[in-house]
Parts: structure tokens; sequence; C-alpha cells
């Protein structure tokens, strides 16, 4: 298989249509040497480097095959505020161990402005060899073009097609999910709940399509899918349908229903079981041990970057890989009551 072939001057005079001579100026030459060139060449220059993504090179290639050694990580979500940190922290953590194991230093690129953007007109996306891209959701615009294109990347998380298959490390939501509610049911629990989406983010759908996967010999009795709603009234729904056991994509439905119940005398997990599909981690304890699952965090991002320098250096195709959830037991799952 052919190497990922990288832009070069000569590529981009060739697009459009002038001498390298002439992109050398645009790009390096000075401002008198800038007079010299048509305002519409320029521009013509200027609009396929855009268009392409081109970025000259900073440095000299440190290695025969033509790597800076730093791969690039990109979000479209902010990565460092509190309310994001329990997300976001342990998969840097998990790429920055797997970066320094295999030599190479980072770039954190974090698109511009509110509406962040991988492809900009001042990308530095080439300033890296392959980049790492991670988030709840991407931008279903770009990724297509990600897929199409000739810079490496891997994605942290599962990913649909995009025009093609999505390299990927991503944790398997739906086979954790079924594994729970194959669970609930040994336990005798036949009138279920789930609260939370169903659609959107791919992690999402993994979730939902695991639920349906085991609800053979149950019945999905209250559904809901606002996040955060109403504890009290969700609480209402709950009881009113008859379900002994919910299932919550967020930690804080769970909270909130869990400390409605107690309030109501309504005994957890005695006479309404709660399971939360996912840990989350808090800086606060919510009280009560949820049963759960752990998500793999640290080991994506490990995963997924030691999946992209197999890219850089070993020309390997589109890898897709998902690993498992391993089950956290906890005290809001139990038996339903005689």
């Amino acid at each position: 298989m052919a190497a990922h072939k990288r832009l070069t001057q000569k590529d981009i005079a060739q697009l459009a249509g002038v001498s390298q001579a002439t992109v050398s100026l645009v790009l390096n030459g000075s401002p008198s040497d800038a007079r010299r060139i048509p305002d519409d060449t320029r521009e013509r220059v200027l609009k396929v480097i855009r268009d392409t993504g081109y970025v000259a090179d900073p440095v000299a290639r440190r290695m025969v095959n033509g790597l800076n050694r730093i791969l690039g990580v990109f979000t479209y979500e902010p990565a460092f505020p509190s309310d994001q940190a329990d997300f976001f922290l342990p998969f840097l953590l998990g790429i920055e161990d797997a970066a320094q194991e295999l030599g190479y230093d980072l770039l954190l690129l974090t698109g511009a402005g509110k509406k962040r953007k991988i492809f900009g007109d001042n990308v530095r996306l080439r300033l890296a060899d392959g980049c790492i891209v991670l988030g709840r959701q991407f931008d279903r615009d770009e990724l297509p073009r990600l897929v199409g294109g000739d810079f490496p990347f891997v994605a942290v998380g599962r990913r649909d097609d995009a025009g093609g298959p999505v390299p990927y490390v991503g944790s398997d939501y739906a086979e954790a999910t079924a594994e729970l509610v194959a669970r609930t049911k040994r336990m005798g629990h036949q009138k279920l709940g789930f609260i939370g989406f169903k659609e959107g983010a791919e992690s999402s759908a993994d979730r939902w399509t695991g639920f349906q996967q085991e609800m053979a010999g149950a019945e999905l009795a209250f559904t809901h899918h606002h996040v955060g709603s109403d504890a009290n009234a969700l609480l209402d729904g709950l009881l009113a349908a008859g379900v002994t056991c919910v299932f919550c994509t967020e930690l804080v439905d769970a909270i909130g229903l869990e400390a409605a119940a107690r309030a109501r005398g309504v005994l957890v997990p005695n006479a309404l079981s709660i399971v939360v599909l996912g840990n989350h981690i808090r800086t606060e304890e919510p009280g009560r041990k949820f049963t759960s699952f752990a998500i793999p965090r640290e080991a994506m991002g490990r995963g997924a970057t030691q999946m992209l320098v197999r890219r850089l250096e070993q020309n390997e195709d589109v890898q897709q890989q998902l690993l498992t959830c391993q089950m956290l037991e906890g005290d809001t799952l139990g038996p339903v009551s005689r």
C-alpha cells in the first residue's frame, strides 16, 4: 500500500496553475517580492492553500520517512472547563502516555472561535504528522473530508461510516448495555424504563441498540429522552407504569431519581432499581454506588494513539477496534421484591 501523500509546494503550484517559485514567494517572499505577483494570482494560490489545508513544515523532517514526530489532538468541544474535565481528562492521559512511550510530541488543536473546525482559514493541522480526534459528536461535514483526504487520523470512539470506514478505537457500549439488561431480567425484572438519548451521537445509539437487543421477554413500560428532566415527574411516570428497573444514560438523572425516591420513602433497589449506562467521573460522590459499567477511557486514548502511529509508520489500513467495558457492581440493582 502506498504511503500517505503529503502535499508539497509543487502540488500547490500545479493545482493553482502557477510556478513553484510563485508559491514560494506567496508563502515566504518579502513584501517587495509579494508586490510582483498579481492580486488574482496570489488569491488563486491562497485559495488552493485554504482548500487543501496545506501548511509549510515548520521544521526540517527528522526522520527518513518524513515525520516530524508530532501528533495533533483535536476536539470539537472545549477540553478544559471543569464541567467537561471528567469526560476529557482520562482520554488525554491515555494519549499522552502512549505518545511519550512511542517518542512523539503532542500538539493540541482546539479549532478557532465558537464553531470549531478542523479545516479552516488558519488550519494548523499539517503541523502534525497525523491527528487524534475526540469528542461526543463530530462535524458531519468534516468527517467525510478527513476520510477521503490524505491526512492520517484516528477517532476516539466508534464512528459511523462517512464516505468510507472511519479508523477508531471505541468502547462496546452495546454489549455492556445488553449484559446489564440480561442481568436485570435474570433478577425477575420484566417492566423496564429507559431515560436518555436514543440517537444522535454514536455512543447514545449504541446504548439504545444494546438495550433493545436483550428486551425479549421484558416490556419497555416507560421511556423519556430528555436528560436532566424533573426527577419527581420522572419518578411519577415510572411508578405509574409499574417499572421495577430503570436504565439512565446520564448520571444526573440517576442521582435525581434516587434522591426523589428516598424523599418519598421509595426504597432503592427494593421498590425501584436504578442502572447507569456508563461510569461518570465526578469530583463529588453522589452518595450511592450505582450499578453501571466502566468506560475504558484511558485505554481508548492510548489505543487510538498507537493505531495512529501504526498508520504513520507502517501504512496500516483502516482499523476499527471496540474495547470491552467492565461491569461495576453497585447497590442500586436488586431482585424484584415478592
